[in-house]
């Protein structure tokens, strides 16, 4: 069968066949994250297309840190950048670059450019800028445009030797001032800060933009392909001008892909940011996050990552993707490799009334049904039992096949049970559930063929674990909280998280590091950075079934 090939694919089949651009070339692509926040599902998403096109042509995919705006960059983003891109499975091998180790080239490819004419400084402030940029029937106009080559030269050494103050001057491209494209118009290309870089200090006091230093960057590592999403779409021309006017070894080809947002999130770094400061979620590895951090700790594979990439696909339009989407990925994942426990959330007593008080007997599990290579597990039964509080009415509605006065239930694994009563503290609570088993029903035997409806799921409460579960719910009211003029902090869902204490959890847990299904209530997973030895805590990673409407 004949496999579909996406644009990209078929652009770069055109670009290595024979006569094409790069023919007999190993194909070169690159993941550029800026490192002023922690990745995100968006990045996976670019991730995915960067590093999986590279593979696919056993090609070469490299990592490069873009700090040309050191403002908000750090080293903790760097580390965290890599380990993320590492959790996901994507190696760069030796190929880990920082922009910033370009700035020396860079100067001279500006310094070539000014020389041949085709840059010179400008001494326009930021409002003068704008004011000056024209319109669609208007061209724009710049004062300095025809500055002697030599002075230009002059000014633009003395910037990188920190003579003047931040805005003072720039160095802009002279390309068309009339261009119907705005960033074509005579665009800045270097601009004068002095701040701290992260990585290089104080060496430096001007920044390349990303226009000049990107293009510049992929041309002296070689790169074929500049995969990039939409919004830079505008901004090809500028690269190719960038390409096509230094002396570089190569000449990349950029190509870009829709970017796609997820359901109840943002995925700006802005706005997440926000919402770490604001205290609004407890850091960047929140599980109510978007991050790769978040997802982690939320109990998200890298399996349920790459799964859900490879399912949308790779389009030229941007595009907000279903919640349910990503959340089918992991369940299909965890369902199939996660162990099976049992946990009861909302704790309710039962006490088996005929069942010996001295009495403690093992029941086999299996520990995943669909994997048959999980094993089994045992798990203890004795006269007193957690069972979930909703798994019991006193007045029962219609239909209701759970424990209520007179009906029967199957014990998980284990007896039918026949509800005989209930105590009630001074408000009307339940606080206790009677009722009676049938011995000759062990390890789920009928032998007189009685049929029971419900079954329920249960600890047992003389070895249970004591846990907080935490319960999630979407990030935001609204499906759609980054479009249009909505204040996306006026949408934050106050419910999105619940906490739930004095949990009872099966024994076998005690020592649990991994993700569960806990029986009949979704997959969970344990929280390594606030568990404490004695003091589980487990997140929920995605209930068992969709609860949103499609």
């Amino acid at each position: 069968m004949e496999i579909t090939k996406n644009f990209i694919e078929q652009f770069i089949d055109e670009d290595i066949a024979p006569g094409g651009r790069f023919e007999g070339q190993t194909v070169h692509t690159r993941f550029p994250p800026e490192p002023n926040g922690y990745l995100h599902i968006g990045h996976c998403y670019a991730l995915n297309i960067d590093f999986g096109s590279a593979a696919k042509y056993g090609g070469l995919c490299n990592l490069r840190m873009d700090d040309t705006n050191p403002a908000k960059e750090d080293e903790e983003f760097v580390d965290a950048i890599k380990e993320d891109i590492k959790w996901l499975g994507w190696d760069w091998g030796d190929r880990f670059f920082y922009g910033s180790d370009y700035f020396e080239q860079t100067y001279e490819f500006a310094v070539h450019l000014i020389e041949k004419g085709l840059a010179y400084i400008c001494e326009l402030t930021a409002e003068q800028f704008t004011e000056y940029r024209g319109d669609l029937q208007k061209p724009a106009v710049s004062p300095y445009r025809d500055r002697p080559i030599a002075e230009s030269l002059d000014i633009f050494r003395r910037m990188k030797d920190g003579e003047f103050p931040d805005g003072k001057y720039t160095l802009r491209a002279k390309i068309d001032l009339e261009s119907g494209n705005f960033n074509m118009r005579d665009p800045v290309l270097y601009r004068i800060r002095h701040i701290d870089h992260h990585h290089r200090g104080t060496e430096w006091c001007i920044y390349p933009m990303y226009d000049l230093a990107h293009p510049i960057q992929d041309v002296l590592e070689g790169v074929t392909h500049s995969l990039c999403s939409l919004e830079y779409e505008d901004h090809r021309p500028l690269y190719d001008w960038v390409v096509d006017n230094i002396d570089g070894p190569c000449k990349p080809r950029q190509i870009e892909f829709g970017r796609k947002s997820l359901e109840y999130t943002v995925i700006s770094k802005r706005k997440l940011r926000k919402l770490v400061e604001d205290g609004l979620v407890d850091g960047w590895d929140d599980p109510r996050m978007p991050t790769i951090r978040g997802l982690r700790r939320k109990g998200y594979t890298p399996a349920a990552i790459l799964d859900f990439c490879q399912r949308i696909g790779v389009g030229k339009n941007s595009n907000t993707i279903e919640l349910p989407l990503l959340e089918a990925c992991l369940r299909d994942d965890l369902n199939a490799n996660a162990s099976r426990a049992m946990a009861v959330l909302r704790p309710l007593k039962l006490t088996i009334t005929n069942y010996p008080e001295a009495q403690t007997e093992l029941f086999t599990i299996e520990n995943n049904p669909e994997n048959e290579s999980s094993g089994t597990r045992e798990i203890s039964f004795a006269r007193t039992l957690w069972v979930e509080r909703d798994d019991f009415a006193a007045d029962p509605p219609k239909k209701y096949n759970r424990l209520f006065v007179g009906n029967e239930v199957r014990l998980k694994a284990a007896y039918i049970v026949k509800c005989t009563g209930f105590e009630t503290d001074a408000d009307g609570n339940v606080t206790e559930v009677f009722a009676e088993y049938d011995p000759l029903t062990s390890g789920g035997n009928t032998p007189d063929g009685r049929k029971v409806r419900g079954t329920i799921h249960w600890v047992n409460a003389a070895d249970c674990v004591d846990a907080e579960v935490r319960l999630y719910e979407t990030l935001f009211t609204d499906p759609d909280p980054d479009s249009g003029d909505k204040n996306f902090l006026e949408l934050f869902n106050p419910n999105s998280r619940e906490v739930l204490t004095g949990c009872k959890l099966e024994a076998s847990l005690n020592n649990a590091r991994d993700s569960y299904q806990f029986l009949r209530l979704g997959y969970f997973t344990v929280d390594n950075k606030d568990s404490k030895r004695g003091a589980l805590v487990f997140n929920r990673s995605v209930p068992l079934k969709d609860s949103f409407k499609r």
